[in-house]
């Protein structure tokens, strides 16, 4: 096992160097540009298209606000208690920065992610639409890229299972322990069962939890982080300060904080923001796939909500929960971080916490399970999806029983091998996104067919 765990340290230390940066916030930055900032800009046209995206309109197995509820499902996770904890912890408050800045371009990203999922959709054998990188790179990229979409979906496939299944289930089955004293096997066994009587209803399902599910667990977390804000609202002006600061300095040590260089900020800070937001990674996009939308810009305005959602309001409620409250400086790493935080200024914070840790895991549970199995659909065909799928419940067991770092840290590595191919092919296929994007609001939003299904 330390063998393993060496090799795979060795690996992420690579695929997480400064090539994967400058890929992530310089893909990002190029499709920002190229949109002429329009994702920033139009934020308000994406909140008024996923208010009336409720209902389905055009061809589709989910609404378009069930598509983007499923994606925030997979999102809004352990990486927004946990990660940004992580994440402040190893690279200071000026991680948070960083990851305000993967979020900005990220916006970008997500929503050229979307445009070309609903562009390339295809419907498989079950008259379901399918999509996503895979689908993009075969269908608007051609046959001399294939392998780029076989890496992703195997990269997409195997990583599912860490960043949707073990780091989930493992982080549920820690909190509970430590706060309610629950045995981890038996928040294994819970989790499976409650897991199944979700996913084996497929996407129509997962939707429906997704679509009632997320908005209340978000909006509960939202107000309880705003409170223990306001309750430290003297100490914002501060914490803002240290996130600037030392997103270009070195931070020094500090209580229990070991103090971090400027590397380890934007490492942290990237690398945790793309773990909770996801832009760039490739698996958003197969959600909204699946939405019954008027065509591609249309779900992309709404796509890319996600990345706003999860990271500007989210985490950053959380990061400065953290540093506020002066918690960064404690020594506690992880979900521990985030319930002293909250421990400190509201009465059973620490239990809230562990609660909202595990809705949010399971929800990115039932998310991650839809991603996976569209991978090895697309490598296998639909006759693996009921086999994936109790696989992917057994996996809980295990996942909620293992050891946490290792599982932090292959997870950590197969997102970067997840989002290498996906951001090739989005910088390859970025002239489709920006001219669909043009014609789209030259013709005041009204020039869109429903999702196209390209020629095999």
């Amino acid at each position: 096992m330390e063998a393993l765990s060496n090799f795979v340290g060795a690996v992420n230390g690579v695929v997480w160097g400064p090539l994967m940066l400058v890929l992530i916030l310089g893909v990002g930055f190029f499709l920002q540009v190229g949109l002429k900032f329009m994702p920033i800009l139009r934020i308000g046209t994406g909140f008024s298209l996923l208010f009336k995206g409720r209902e389905g309109q055009g061809d589709g197995q989910i609404s378009p606000f069930n598509a983007l509820m499923t994606s925030l499902s997979a999102t809004i996770g352990t990486g927004n208690i946990a990660g940004v904890a992580t994440a402040v912890f190893l690279g200071g408050p000026g991680a948070l920065f960083w990851m305000w800045m993967t979020a900005l371009v990220g916006m970008a990203t997500k929503y050229a992610e979307a445009v070309c999922a609903v562009k390339y959709r295809e419907k498989d054998e079950l008259g379901n639409f399918v999509g996503g990188p895979m689908y993009y790179i075969k269908n608007g990229l051609g046959a001399k890229w294939a392998w780029l979409g076989v890496a992703f979906a195997l990269f997409g496939a195997i990583a599912a299972f860490g960043i949707g299944n073990g780091v989930q289930a493992n982080g549920v089955a820690q909190v509970l322990e430590s706060n309610f004293g629950v045995n981890t096997s038996v928040t294994g066994v819970v989790l499976m069962v409650l897991t199944a009587a979700v996913i084996l209803g497929g996407i129509t399902r997962i939707g429906a939890v997704a679509g009632k599910l997320v908005p209340a667990m978000a909006i509960a977390y939202i107000v309880a982080g705003l409170l223990v804000l306001i309750i430290n609202i003297g100490e914002i002006g501060n914490a803002l300060s240290l996130v600037f600061t030392y997103a270009f300095t070195p931070s020094a040590a500090e209580g229990g904080f070991a103090g971090a260089a400027v590397w380890a900020a934007i490492r942290f800070g990237v690398a945790r923001g793309v773990f909770s937001n996801e832009a760039g990674l490739g698996s958003a996009p197969i959600a909204h796939a699946a939405a019954e939308t008027k065509g591609p810009v249309n779900q992309g305005l709404i796509a890319m909500l996600g990345t706003f959602i999860d990271t500007i309001i989210v985490c950053s409620i959380t990061g400065l929960a953290i540093i506020s409250t002066g918690a960064w400086t404690s020594g506690e790493s992880g979900a521990a971080l985030t319930s002293l935080a909250f421990a400190s200024s509201l009465p059973g914070g620490g239990h809230l916490i562990a609660i909202a840790l595990s809705i949010f895991a399971f929800t990115t549970i039932l998310g991650w399970s839809f991603y996976g199995e569209k991978c090895v659909e697309f490598l296998l065909g639909v006759k693996s999806l009921m086999p994936y799928r109790v696989l992917w419940i057994v996996a809980i067991y295990f996942g909620a029983t293992a050891d946490l770092g290792f599982v932090w840290l292959l997870a950590d590595t197969l997102n970067a091998m997840m989002a290498i191919p996906n951001l090739i092919a989005l910088a390859l296929l970025s002239p489709i996104v920006f001219k669909l994007t043009k014609e789209f609001f030259a013709s005041g939003g009204q020039s869109e067919e429903p999702g196209s299904t390209p020629a095999e």
